[in-house]
Protein backbone atom coordinates (compact mmCIF):
# COMPACT_ATOMS: atom_id res chain seq x y z
CA UNK A 1 0.00 0.00 0.00
CA UNK A 2 1.37 3.37 -1.04
CA UNK A 3 0.09 6.49 0.73
CA UNK A 4 1.11 9.74 -0.97
CA UNK A 5 1.26 13.05 0.92
CA UNK A 6 1.54 16.31 -1.02
CA UNK A 7 1.82 19.91 0.16
CA UNK A 8 1.99 23.43 -1.22
CA UNK A 9 5.56 24.04 -2.47
CA UNK A 10 5.82 27.34 -0.60
CA UNK A 11 5.24 25.50 2.69
CA UNK A 12 7.31 22.38 2.08
CA UNK A 13 10.18 23.55 4.31
CA UNK A 14 7.87 24.73 7.09
CA UNK A 15 5.70 21.66 7.73
CA UNK A 16 6.42 18.61 9.88
CA UNK A 17 5.93 15.57 7.71
CA UNK A 18 3.48 12.85 8.73
CA UNK A 19 5.40 10.01 10.38
CA UNK A 20 4.91 6.26 10.70
CA UNK A 21 3.06 5.78 13.97
CA UNK A 22 5.69 3.37 15.31
CA UNK A 23 8.13 6.30 15.32
CA UNK A 24 5.76 8.47 17.37
CA UNK A 25 5.14 6.31 20.42
CA UNK A 26 4.73 8.54 23.49
CA UNK A 27 7.31 8.99 26.23
CA UNK A 28 4.95 7.58 28.87
CA UNK A 29 4.91 4.23 27.05
CA UNK A 30 8.68 4.18 26.58
CA UNK A 31 9.21 5.00 30.27
CA UNK A 32 6.68 2.51 31.60
CA UNK A 33 8.25 -0.48 33.37
CA UNK A 34 7.81 -3.86 31.70
CA UNK A 35 6.50 -5.35 34.95
CA UNK A 36 4.65 -4.05 37.99
CA UNK A 37 3.78 -5.52 41.37
CA UNK A 38 0.26 -6.92 41.71
CA UNK A 39 -0.94 -7.49 45.27
CA UNK A 40 -3.87 -9.50 43.90
CA UNK A 41 -1.54 -11.93 42.14
CA UNK A 42 1.14 -11.76 44.83
CA UNK A 43 3.87 -11.27 42.23
CA UNK A 44 5.11 -9.02 39.45
CA UNK A 45 2.99 -9.09 36.31
CA UNK A 46 3.51 -7.68 32.83
CA UNK A 47 2.28 -4.17 32.05
CA UNK A 48 0.59 -3.07 28.83
CA UNK A 49 4.07 -2.22 27.55
CA UNK A 50 4.45 -5.97 27.00
CA UNK A 51 1.02 -6.38 25.37
CA UNK A 52 1.64 -6.65 21.60
CA UNK A 53 -1.95 -5.83 20.53
CA UNK A 54 -1.88 -2.67 22.67
CA UNK A 55 1.47 -1.49 21.29
CA UNK A 56 0.83 -2.64 17.70
CA UNK A 57 -2.40 -0.62 17.57
CA UNK A 58 -0.48 2.48 18.63
CA UNK A 59 2.24 1.75 16.07
CA UNK A 60 -0.12 1.19 13.13
CA UNK A 61 -0.58 3.67 10.31
CA UNK A 62 0.63 7.26 10.12
CA UNK A 63 0.47 10.18 12.56
CA UNK A 64 -0.54 13.65 11.40
CA UNK A 65 1.35 16.27 13.39
CA UNK A 66 0.43 19.75 14.59
CA UNK A 67 2.42 22.16 12.37
CA UNK A 68 3.20 24.82 15.00
CA UNK A 69 2.86 25.67 18.69
CA UNK A 70 -0.70 26.55 19.71
CA UNK A 71 -1.22 28.51 22.91
CA UNK A 72 -4.39 27.61 24.79
CA UNK A 73 -5.89 29.75 27.55
CA UNK A 74 -9.16 28.37 28.90
CA UNK A 75 -10.77 27.85 25.52
CA UNK A 76 -8.91 30.61 23.67
CA UNK A 77 -6.50 29.44 20.98
CA UNK A 78 -3.70 31.51 19.45
CA UNK A 79 -0.48 30.98 17.53
CA UNK A 80 2.43 32.89 16.04
CA UNK A 81 3.36 31.01 12.90
CA UNK A 82 5.44 32.89 10.38
CA UNK A 83 5.05 31.04 7.09
CA UNK A 84 5.07 32.22 3.48
CA UNK A 85 1.88 32.91 1.61
CA UNK A 86 0.78 29.59 0.05
CA UNK A 87 1.08 29.51 -3.71
CA UNK A 88 -2.25 27.66 -3.98
CA UNK A 89 -5.50 29.60 -3.93
CA UNK A 90 -7.84 28.68 -1.07
CA UNK A 91 -5.09 27.05 0.96
CA UNK A 92 -5.24 27.58 4.77
CA UNK A 93 -2.56 29.37 6.74
CA UNK A 94 -4.01 28.85 10.22
CA UNK A 95 -3.41 25.54 12.02
CA UNK A 96 -6.95 25.58 13.45
CA UNK A 97 -10.46 26.47 12.47
CA UNK A 98 -13.77 25.62 14.12
CA UNK A 99 -17.14 23.90 13.83
CA UNK A 100 -20.03 25.71 15.52
CA UNK A 101 -21.91 23.76 18.24
CA UNK A 102 -25.11 23.40 16.16
CA UNK A 103 -23.25 21.21 13.66
CA UNK A 104 -23.04 18.33 16.13
CA UNK A 105 -25.73 19.14 18.68
CA UNK A 106 -27.18 15.94 20.13
CA UNK A 107 -24.05 13.89 19.51
CA UNK A 108 -22.75 12.13 22.65
CA UNK A 109 -19.38 13.87 22.37
CA UNK A 110 -20.88 17.38 22.21
CA UNK A 111 -20.05 19.86 24.96
CA UNK A 112 -22.88 22.29 25.73
CA UNK A 113 -22.36 25.49 23.77
CA UNK A 114 -18.77 24.60 22.93
CA UNK A 115 -17.45 24.73 19.39
CA UNK A 116 -15.33 21.88 18.06
CA UNK A 117 -11.83 22.69 16.93
CA UNK A 118 -10.68 21.55 13.52
CA UNK A 119 -7.06 20.74 12.81
CA UNK A 120 -6.52 22.10 9.32
CA UNK A 121 -4.74 19.90 6.84
CA UNK A 122 -1.57 21.06 5.13
CA UNK A 123 -1.11 17.77 3.32
CA UNK A 124 -3.32 16.11 0.75
CA UNK A 125 -3.47 12.33 1.11
CA UNK A 126 -3.89 9.81 -1.69
CA UNK A 127 -4.33 6.05 -1.27
CA UNK A 128 -4.58 3.31 -3.87
CA UNK A 129 -7.75 2.66 -5.87
CA UNK A 130 -10.44 0.83 -3.92
CA UNK A 131 -9.12 1.93 -0.52
CA UNK A 132 -10.28 4.61 1.92
CA UNK A 133 -8.50 6.56 4.62
CA UNK A 134 -9.59 5.90 8.20
CA UNK A 135 -8.77 8.81 10.50
CA UNK A 136 -9.13 8.53 14.26
CA UNK A 137 -7.79 9.84 17.55
CA UNK A 138 -4.19 8.74 18.14
CA UNK A 139 -4.67 5.26 19.58
CA UNK A 140 -4.59 4.95 23.40
CA UNK A 141 -3.60 8.62 23.70
CA UNK A 142 -6.00 9.70 26.43
CA UNK A 143 -3.21 12.00 27.66
CA UNK A 144 -4.04 14.47 24.88
CA UNK A 145 -6.43 17.27 25.93
CA UNK A 146 -8.71 16.75 22.94
CA UNK A 147 -10.55 13.86 21.34
CA UNK A 148 -10.53 13.55 17.56
CA UNK A 149 -13.82 12.71 15.87
CA UNK A 150 -13.34 9.58 13.74
CA UNK A 151 -13.94 9.81 10.01
CA UNK A 152 -13.56 7.78 6.82
CA UNK A 153 -12.60 9.46 3.54
CA UNK A 154 -12.47 7.89 0.09
CA UNK A 155 -8.98 9.24 -0.47
CA UNK A 156 -8.44 7.29 -3.66
CA UNK A 157 -10.96 9.70 -5.20
CA UNK A 158 -10.73 12.74 -2.91
CA UNK A 159 -7.01 13.48 -2.84
CA UNK A 160 -6.63 16.96 -4.30
CA UNK A 161 -7.97 18.83 -1.28
CA UNK A 162 -6.95 18.77 2.34
CA UNK A 163 -8.62 16.38 4.79
CA UNK A 164 -9.29 18.30 7.99
CA UNK A 165 -9.59 16.67 11.39
CA UNK A 166 -12.32 17.88 13.79
CA UNK A 167 -11.91 17.33 17.50
CA UNK A 168 -13.62 18.11 20.79
CA UNK A 169 -11.51 19.94 23.36
CA UNK A 170 -11.81 18.06 26.66
CA UNK A 171 -10.16 20.37 29.18
CA UNK A 172 -11.93 23.77 29.32
CA UNK A 173 -9.62 25.04 32.09
CA UNK A 174 -6.43 24.05 30.27
CA UNK A 175 -3.82 26.81 29.96
CA UNK A 176 -0.57 26.02 28.24
CA UNK A 177 0.98 25.19 24.90
CA UNK A 178 0.05 22.40 22.56
CA UNK A 179 3.51 21.98 21.02
CA UNK A 180 4.44 21.64 17.38
CA UNK A 181 4.65 17.97 16.47
CA UNK A 182 1.80 16.87 18.74
CA UNK A 183 0.01 13.99 17.00
CA UNK A 184 -3.49 15.15 16.15
CA UNK A 185 -4.72 12.18 14.10
CA UNK A 186 -3.78 8.61 13.28
CA UNK A 187 -4.63 7.52 9.74
CA UNK A 188 -4.42 4.26 7.85
CA UNK A 189 -5.75 2.82 4.61
CA UNK A 190 -8.64 0.35 4.75
CA UNK A 191 -10.16 -1.66 1.87
CA UNK A 192 -13.60 -0.52 0.75
CA UNK A 193 -14.77 -4.04 -0.16
CA UNK A 194 -17.20 -5.32 2.47
CA UNK A 195 -16.08 -8.51 4.24
CA UNK A 196 -18.05 -11.73 3.88
CA UNK A 197 -19.17 -12.89 7.33
CA UNK A 198 -19.30 -16.60 8.09
CA UNK A 199 -20.49 -18.27 11.30
CA UNK A 200 -19.85 -21.81 12.49
CA UNK A 201 -19.61 -23.94 15.61
CA UNK A 202 -16.30 -25.57 16.55
CA UNK A 203 -15.68 -28.88 14.89
CA UNK A 204 -13.36 -31.30 16.69
CA UNK A 205 -10.22 -29.85 15.11
CA UNK A 206 -11.09 -26.29 16.11
CA UNK A 207 -12.13 -27.37 19.61
CA UNK A 208 -8.78 -29.06 20.18
CA UNK A 209 -6.92 -26.09 18.72
CA UNK A 210 -8.79 -23.74 21.04
CA UNK A 211 -7.95 -25.82 24.13
CA UNK A 212 -4.29 -26.14 23.10
CA UNK A 213 -3.91 -22.42 22.38
CA UNK A 214 -5.54 -21.31 25.64
CA UNK A 215 -3.47 -23.79 27.66
CA UNK A 216 -0.25 -22.49 26.09
CA UNK A 217 -1.18 -18.85 26.68
CA UNK A 218 -1.99 -19.54 30.34
CA UNK A 219 1.06 -21.68 31.01
CA UNK A 220 3.87 -19.31 30.00
CA UNK A 221 4.44 -15.71 28.91
CA UNK A 222 4.97 -14.32 25.42
CA UNK A 223 3.17 -17.10 23.54
CA UNK A 224 1.37 -14.65 21.28
CA UNK A 225 4.50 -12.57 20.72
CA UNK A 226 6.67 -15.59 19.82
CA UNK A 227 4.25 -17.75 17.85
CA UNK A 228 1.35 -15.67 16.53
CA UNK A 229 2.47 -12.08 16.10
CA UNK A 230 3.12 -11.28 12.44
CA UNK A 231 6.30 -9.59 11.37
CA UNK A 232 5.45 -6.08 10.28
CA UNK A 233 7.14 -4.19 7.49
CA UNK A 234 8.99 -1.00 8.23
CA UNK A 235 9.15 1.98 5.93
Amino acid sequence: MRVTFRCDPALADHLPRPVPARGGLPDWLREMPAKARSEIHGRDIRTVKQCPPFVDAMAYGVLILLPCDVTVDKGSFSWAWDIPEPSTSGHPRAPLSFHVPSQFEGAPFARAGQAAIKFNSFWTIEVERGWSLFATHPVNRDDLPFRLITGLVDADLFHDGGINFPAVWLEPDFSGVLPKGTPVAQVFAVPRTAPELEFASFDERHRQAYEKTVAEVLSRPNVYRKHFRARRGRA
